[in-house]
């Protein structure tokens, strides 16, 4: 079984991927106008579509890469690299938040887009699910545990949209962006620990 460490990484690189209060913002900017029982409906849609698109990718994305004949050490350095990259704009680039704000004001305001992807199930998020749950490191019953985390997470973010507007008047938009670029410097430190497992394995060094 996974120990208590390995569980608590997990946590922390689905939180920092999927970034439950940077969502806030983006949810509160595509249900401004709305009602309360429209802003329920659209994060629950949110919730529910994110949730599948992560564990469709944990269940079938290793599959996915062995049939393109991907060896997953190979993928393992390019998603530690991704992420990494994925990281460096949460620190230095235009913050989650702002980054997907403006997606809402030049596209249709839907649930699925800019919600639950790329908002919670971002492309990094679909990437730590796959690395995270690696089959030839995790068992069935530890890959069902990483996917429960991965739901938690995704609940998390639920919560935090159906509570917004009281989040916001708390920590308002800059809070989210502070909170965002924290995440991003531990997930740059995972991404970084990712590549260089990846090169140790694929090197048999």
């Amino acid at each position: 079984m996974l120990s208590h460490e390995e569980l608590l990484t997990a946590f922390v690189v689905l939180w920092a991927v999927i970034d439950p209060i940077g969502t806030i913002p983006v949810f509160a900017s595509v249900t401004s106008g709305m009602n309360i029982t429209d802003k329920k409906k659209v994060a629950s849609i949110a919730a529910i579509a994110a949730s599948g698109i992560l564990l469709f990718f944990i269940v079938a994305g290793e599959i996915l890469l062995r049939a393109m004949g991907v060896p997953l050490t190979a993928f393992q350095i390019s998603g530690g690299l991704i992420l990494f990259l994925f990281a460096l704009t949460m620190i230095f680039g235009t913050s989650k938040p702002d980054e997907e704000m403006q997606m809402i004001r030049s596209t249709a305001d839907t649930a699925i887009f800019p919600l639950a992807t790329p908002s919670i199930a971002s492309p990094g998020a679909i990437m730590a699910a796959v690395l995270l749950t690696e089959n030839s490191r995790n068992s069935i019953p530890e890959q069902i545990v990483i996917a429960g985390i991965t739901l938690l997470v995704v609940f998390i973010a639920y919560i935090l949209m159906r509570c917004s507007v009281h989040i916001l008047n708390l920590i308002g938009d800059s809070g989210a962006s502070i909170a965002s670029r924290i995440m991003g410097l531990i997930l740059a430190s995972v991404a970084a620990t990712y590549v260089l497992e990846g090169i140790k394995k694929y090197f048999q060094i």
